[in-house]
């Protein structure tokens, strides 16, 4: 006898007396050795009778005890864990432990804490089971398994893990799975039922009150793992699968995502050391981006480098920047990230099979069931079920709140190889000249919502309308929604359209989009569509059409991409073009687009010149078109005069343009004309704001920036809103700091050049507030 303690007897009593005698708690106990209260009353009151060899080794060491007590402890745990016996005598039973941790376990740090979170109290309202799902690459196993080993302690019953071999062409079925369970507590073969029905139901007795641990890996299916799951009681079960097994009801989920940056760096510097991460900081960030942070490419990458230790990792780096070379570079011995995906791809039915790799022809980082559909010669339904059947796999991510469907960028490389291996280039180019089609009909159907000037297919176009007018926007919220979220397929549509000669369908596409284009004057891509339909006008041999475009595109460099050289060049080609077919309406445009174009080169002068040539040559015409172009010309030309210190003949300029918005013009809508009203009330605004006519100046601001925002048109607002703030700082208004705030928040998210005249007009303003 040591210190009062019994040499032998029951387990339950020793731990009991033990923890008494060092002046513990159950709660300090469990704190301290990591096992909950719930099991060390469950040992103390002789429900677990021998716990495993680890979590004695955890309570002695929370208890102090010496060498010759630990083993004592242990010796008799030993007793009370089980010795089956067979037919023919003594038998050990059949292990299935857990697999061994990797040490250089990197991340997820929340995942882990609510696995503990459920060990630690598995109570009757908490589930017993935690699915770890998600696509190839992610570390699900190792999650598993490490998570499984931090668990261990709170499981003094045993730990048992089996591989369900989902990803195998014959997984392991219910009843094998459950003899190789059964065996592993004890059970003789010959005591092992026949049935597999007969089998769960011994087995869900013998772990009813066991507080044990399961980890059932690469699990196939839901039916595949319901026979396995222990009955009500104290066990957990870790499932991991490539399927979302979203038919097990009652369950815990554990969500992997993709690794952040400096999660990958830290696992590819516990790979390799930290000394080779510091020699090339930066060529460790762009590995692990090159590794789409996913897990299992950065383990790649960071094994390949430490079986070979001179090498650098920016070598590695340009190695895998090659989007053809980088599914080559990403392997390591047997460990390669292609094959993990052809695990997945090979076992999916054939038509999800070529949804998936046709969906990596898709523009852009995402895509819809329509494009999906289109490339892969599918109905749409058929679409939905297979881009469904692929997120439940792993293979494509979904967007939270669309209808939309997203790649990981390793994931689409090797589905891109598919489409070369599988279909060839005939039939891709059939794909993709298939969707072009349907995409710029589509794009051109929706744009001519927003075309004041149509009325029905654009002149002497082969334009045929919306290619599904059932499934069609209606209306011009929907319109833009969809233009907005297919922004680069309908894009990728319109280059491949234009390479491949398909010129009179580009000149459809950009002409439906020259009105809606003033909505989104902040992206940059209408320097590209308007380059490519004048592009095609020249080559379809029309200088008509070549002039309007080219005006289009001299309007893009000057508001889009803020470039008034280049908008010059294309503002005399359009001049040159006009002239030479006798075209007055686009010769007064090509004016006011030059002349746009030198005033921000600084060449007032110049420009006021060419604004006053562009309102005399519309003047002379008589169409509603010239009308429209008359009235932009006379603001612009108002702008330079009020800016060049001339505000009385710029507020005469504005005023004739606002008597003409009065006066209407025939054919054209009220709400274009009082679009046209609000532009001519904002100068004229700032005209007034010029004479410091401060409180004359703010009603018509504010009218015309409740018309751009009731328009929708943020482009027109967030410039309106930062005059209006101007005016009302100088009268002192109390609106004048929400103003400016508003204005300044709106022109950095449109990445306007007068976001910084904002941000010092606000600050302006703030100083002079504080020196109050």
């Amino acid at each position: 006898m040591r210190d009062g303690t019994p040499l032998t007897g029951d387990f339950g009593q020793r731990l009991r007396h033990l923890r008494t005698r060092a002046g513990l708690s159950q709660e300090a106990l469990s704190h301290a050795a990591g096992v909950s209260v719930r099991a060390l009353a469950d040992m103390e009151r002789g429900r677990t009778r021998g716990p495993q060899r680890r979590t004695v080794q955890v309570l002695a060491e929370a208890l102090g005890l010496d060498d010759a007590e630990a083993a004592d402890l242990e010796k008799s745990a030993a007793v009370g864990r089980p010795r089956p016996r067979t037919a023919d005598g003594p038998a050990a039973p059949g292990t299935l432990a857990l697999p061994r941790d990797i040490k250089d376990f990197t991340a997820r740090g929340p995942a882990l804490a609510g696995l503990l979170e459920l060990a630690r109290d598995p109570g009757p309202d908490r589930p017993g089971v935690s699915v770890v799902a998600g696509q190839p690459g992610l570390g699900k196993t190792a999650f598993a398994v490490h998570a499984a080993h931090r668990l261990a302690p709170h499981f003094p019953d045993g730990q048992f893990a089996l591989d369900l071999h989902g990803m195998d062409p014959e997984p392991t079925t219910p009843r094998d799975a459950l003899a190789r369970l059964l065996g592993a507590l004890g059970i003789a073969d010959a005591a092992i039922p026949a049935g597999t029905d007969d089998r769960a139901g011994l087995w869900r007795s013998m772990t009813g009150d066991r507080r044990v641990l399961l980890l059932l890996d690469n699990a196939v299916d839901e039916s595949q793992v319901g026979p396995l799951l222990p009955g009500a009681g104290p066990a957990l079960t870790i499932v991991t699968s490539r399927h979302s097994l979203a038919g097990l009801e009652s369950v815990h989920r554990t969500d992997l995502a993709l690794l952040r940056r400096e999660e990958a760096v830290e696992l590819l510097t516990r790979i390799i050391g930290p000394e080779r991460v510091r020699a090339e900081a930066q060529a460790a960030r762009d590995l692990a981006d090159l590794c789409g942070h996913l897990p299992l490419a950065v383990r790649i990458a960071g094994q390949r480098l430490l079986s070979r230790p001179h090498e650098r990792l920016s070598k590695l780096v340009a190695r895998l920047a090659a989007e053809g070379r980088r599914l080559d570079g990403l392997q390591a011995g047997s460990l390669r990230v292609r094959a993990a995906f052809a695990l997945s791809y090979r076992q999916l039915p054939t038509d999800t099979r070529t949804f998936l790799r046709r969906a990596a022809l898709a523009a852009g980082a995402d895509f819809s069931p329509e494009t999906g559909a289109l490339l892969a010669g599918l109905s749409y339904d058929d679409a939905v079920a297979c881009a469904e059947e692929l997120t439940d796999a792993g293979l494509l991510q979904s967007d939270a709140g669309a209808e939309r469907y997203r790649f990981h960028d390793l994931l689409r490389l090797y589905a891109a190889e598919q489409v070369a291996i599988e279909d060839g280039p005939e039939i891709r180019d059939a794909a993709l000249d298939r969707t072009t089609r349907w995409m710029l009909r589509r794009a051109t159907a929706a744009a001519l919502h927003f075309d004041v000037e149509h009325e029905g297919s654009p002149p002497g176009s082969a334009y045929d309308g919306d290619p599904d007018p059932d499934g069609a926007p209606a209306g011009r919220e929907e319109a833009r929604a969809w233009l907005e979220a297919e922004r680069a397929q309908w894009l990728a549509a319109l280059r491949r359209a234009h390479d491949t000669g398909r010129h009179q369908q580009v000149l459809d596409a950009a002409q439906a989009m020259h009105w809606f284009s003033d909505l989104n004057q902040h992206w940059e891509q209408w320097v590209e569509v308007f380059q490519r339909s004048a592009d095609s006008a020249r080559l379809l041999g029309s200088r008509r059409d070549e002039a309007i475009h080219l005006n289009y595109l001299a309007w893009s460099y000057n508001m889009c991409v803020h470039n008034p050289h280049s908008a010059l060049t294309s503002a005399d080609a359009a001049l040159a073009a006009a002239r030479d077919c006798g075209d007055g309406l686009q010769e007064g445009w090509a004016l006011g687009y030059g002349a746009g174009a030198l005033h921000r080169q600084g060449l007032v002068p110049e420009a006021q010149a060419r604004l006053r040539a562009g309102a005399d040559c519309l003047a002379s015409q008589k169409s509603a078109q010239a009308r429209l172009a008359e009235l932009t010309i006379l603001n612009s030309l108002g702008t330079l005069l009020r800016q060049a210190g001339q505000p009385v003949e710029a507020l005469e300029t504005h005023r004739r343009s606002e008597r003409i918005c009065r006066a209407g013009i025939p054919g054209r809508t009220d709400e274009l004309i009082a679009l046209y009203h609000a532009v001519a009330r904002q100068q004229i605004g700032n005209d007034l704001a010029a004479l410091e006519r401060w409180s004359e100046a703010e009603p018509p601001l504010r009218q015309a920036l409740a018309a751009f925002e009731t328009a929708q048109m943020p482009a027109w607002a967030g410039p309106a809103r930062l005059d209006l703030g101007h005016v009302l700082s100088a009268m002192g208004h109390p609106e004048a700091r929400a103003t400016l705030l508003a204005a300044r928040d709106d022109l950095t998210g449109l990445r306007s050049p007068r976001q910084a005249e904002a941000a010092a007009a606000l600050s302006t303003l703030e100083e002079a507030t504080a020196a109050r």
